[in-house]
């Protein structure tokens, strides 16, 4: 096949330029031929096997002689079938772990579109303009957020600092004291919403690994409870916690970051007087950290998206939050070489497991 470069092909002529290729041919005659061919070679090896076989047996071994030649039949139908199934399901499974990295986010995999059936051609033809589609779509769409989130970060923090001036004057009323505060609090949200979406996008495009030092897991996690306080306490939560002595090397302020999100989500989901339980633990090479909170659990849905950009369990957002910190936090472990797992807990309440492998 010709190679084509897709800024220059439209796709519907990208199409019509695959379909025109008569020189190959079709997967439904390949098929067909080579049936057919296995059928013709098996009936003559069969005849063969027949041939040097009946000058050894009687008339009245035809049983046994029959029961070879059906034998021979077998086995060449089966190694012809297996070469054809290779040929039919190879692609097939060239495009399942393709889409795979594409469900993962990974919208660079691409296919040899080379291959001398005409719909195996067609059909990785049409993966990798959908792939590179997504991949410009994603490209377009992160440069488009990363910045608008820019441009409204500074008329942000310029109405928060007025209104916090405003605040402290003199001679202001019930209702105008508390129309700045709402205003504050508001400002605030849109500030760390903008934030985040900054953050995230220097993340998603960070190729090169960030500086990374040697810390103390267990003693990063305790700073995060504490720095939390004004938060747990207003619903007076307590922590059951475990923390074995870990030293880690990792970038410390992005892993930060996973900490306060996981505790904060925990007590924020968690009821009045609650209790949130954490572990840390190393077993061989693995690290493992544990969140456990006692709130509603989780429903099938938001198990399948809770790390989605944007994506909240709950769509009437009575609860504040922007749906980014989670997938801050996968991303900055993806960086990391680590994984989070989600469950809900037999009795009630949710977990989220942190796993580092380390040699």
């Amino acid at each position: 096949m010709k190679k084509y470069k897709f800024g220059s092909m439209m796709p519907k002529e990208i199409f019509d330029y695959v379909r025109s290729q008569t020189n190959r041919f079709s997967l439904r005659l390949r098929l067909t031929a080579m049936v057919s061919a296995e059928l013709v070679l098996s009936a003559i090896l069969a005849a063969l096997v027949a041939m040097l076989l009946d000058p050894y047996f009687a008339s009245d071994s035809r049983i046994f002689l029959s029961i070879t030649l059906l034998v021979t039949c077998v086995i060449v139908g089966s190694v012809v079938t297996a070469i054809l199934s290779k040929q039919v399901y190879a692609p097939m499974k060239n495009v399942i772990r393709a889409m795979e990295q594409v469900a993962d986010g990974d919208y660079s995999v691409r296919l040899n579109d080379s291959s001398s059936a005409k719909e195996v051609m067609e059909m990785y033809t049409g993966f990798n303009l959908m792939a590179h589609e997504l991949q410009a779509t994603e490209v377009l769409q992160t440069d488009f957020v990363s910045n608008v989130s820019h441009e409204f970060k500074t008329p942000i923090n310029a109405i928060e600092g007025y209104t916090m001036l405003l605040q402290g004057s003199e001679n202001l009323s019930e209702d105008e004291e508390h129309y700045l505060e709402k205003i504050v609090f508001n400002t605030r949200r849109l500030s760390t919403l903008v934030g985040s979406i900054l953050l995230l996008s220097k993340l998603e495009n960070q190729h090169i690994p960030a500086r990374k030092t040697v810390f103390r897991l267990d003693e990063q996690i305790r700073q995060s409870i504490v720095a939390m306080e004004p938060d747990w306490s207003k619903k007076n939560i307590d922590f059951d916690v475990e923390l074995k002595e870990i030293e880690f090397e990792a970038n410390e302020p992005m892993l930060r970051h996973v900490w306060d999100n996981l505790i904060a989500n925990a007590v924020k989901f968690g009821p009045q007087n609650g209790v949130v339980r954490m572990r840390l633990e190393k077993e061989e090479s693995t690290i493992r950290f544990t969140i456990d909170d006692e709130g509603c659990g989780l429903s099938d849905e938001a198990l399948k998206h809770i790390y989605d950009k944007f994506y909240q369990a709950d769509s009437s957002h009575k609860e504040e939050g922007n749906g980014l910190g989670l997938a801050l936090v996968k991303r900055i472990l993806s960086l990391e070489n680590g994984k989070i797992y989600a469950e809900n807990l037999p009795e009630k309440g949710c977990r989220f497991t942190v796993e580092f492998n380390k040699s």
